[in-house]
């Protein structure tokens, strides 16, 4: 069943305005950010004046990378989660979302949305005006490179949609989906480049990283914004993205189709 777009475009919306209401936790998330960036770049600084230019990075480089980290982490929900489908398969409540005349993938896209932007701008705009005022930061000015920035990290973002949609619809065949989720996480946080620059890693393991998804969600962007990928790698970088998130999301479509297609209510 398909919906018209301003459909989901409202619920992006509503789901925006309801994550935007918890402010005491928004602010808290902001604050935990701007430290723990702190702390990483200090921790990274040290290894760099050991290591000058390690990875193709100088200092302003690294440090610019940390707190691009920090932005983009929660957004791109590399801690799992975001996706309240498995709650409402365990109570029941996803037979209200099966009666809805809109694409449930589509659906959860949509209100997932509302979650990354609100959390891209409330626990990323913080912490890199914080490390402006502390470090020294590669910021550049050239809007070809913001414009690319903004469509890698949409791009980066349905990829992280599609393999946390995809854990989410477990929980039609498994009680408890969480085990997935843990080893999501575990992947993401060390594979994605956002506890260090995957360019650093042992040459078997950097192509490895390289190749699997969570790449699109961190280092790929943030290699755009500091001006490491241009032409050719620029091509290939944002092809990368489109190619895994097509793949995730023609993958969750069949998987939708055959979960929903016999339906036993766990909770009702």
């Amino acid at each position: 069943m398909t919906a018209p777009l301003i459909t989901y475009l409202t619920v992006t919306r509503c789901s925006a305005r309801r994550y935007a209401s918890y402010r005491a936790a928004t602010a808290a998330g902001a604050f935990t950010n701007t430290v723990f960036g702190i702390i990483r770049a200090y921790v990274l600084l040290q290894v760099w004046s050991q290591r000058p230019g390690l990875g193709g990075y100088d200092t302003a480089g690294v440090v610019t990378f940390v707190f691009l980290g920090q932005a983009l982490i929660t957004s791109m929900a590399l801690f799992g989660g975001g996706i309240e489908l498995p709650e409402r398969i365990r109570s029941g409540a996803v037979a209200v979302d099966l009666a809805r005349p809109v694409n449930l993938q589509a659906w959860w896209l949509a209100d997932d949305a509302g979650r990354g932007a609100v959390q891209l701008v409330v626990r990323g705009v913080p912490p890199m005006a914080v490390a402006a005022v502390l470090f020294d930061l590669r910021i550049t000015s050239d809007p070809t490179i913001w414009g690319l920035f903004a469509l890698s990290i949409m791009l980066g973002f349905l990829v992280s949609f599609g393999l946390r949609y995809l854990i989410a619809l477990a929980s039609f065949w498994l009680l408890d989906q969480r085990g997935l989720e843990n080893a999501y996480t575990l992947c993401a946080v060390f594979f994605s480049g956002v506890s260090v620059p995957l360019a650093i890693m042992p040459a078997v393991l950097r192509a490895t990283a390289q190749a699997l998804p969570f790449a699109a969600m961190m280092q790929i962007p943030a290699d755009i914004f500091l001006g490491k990928r241009t032409d050719t790698s620029l091509f290939t970088g944002l092809a990368f993205q489109v190619a895994w998130a097509a793949a995730l999301f023609g993958i969750g479509g069949l998987l939708t189709a055959q979960a929903t297609r016999k339906l036993v209510i766990q909770g009702g």
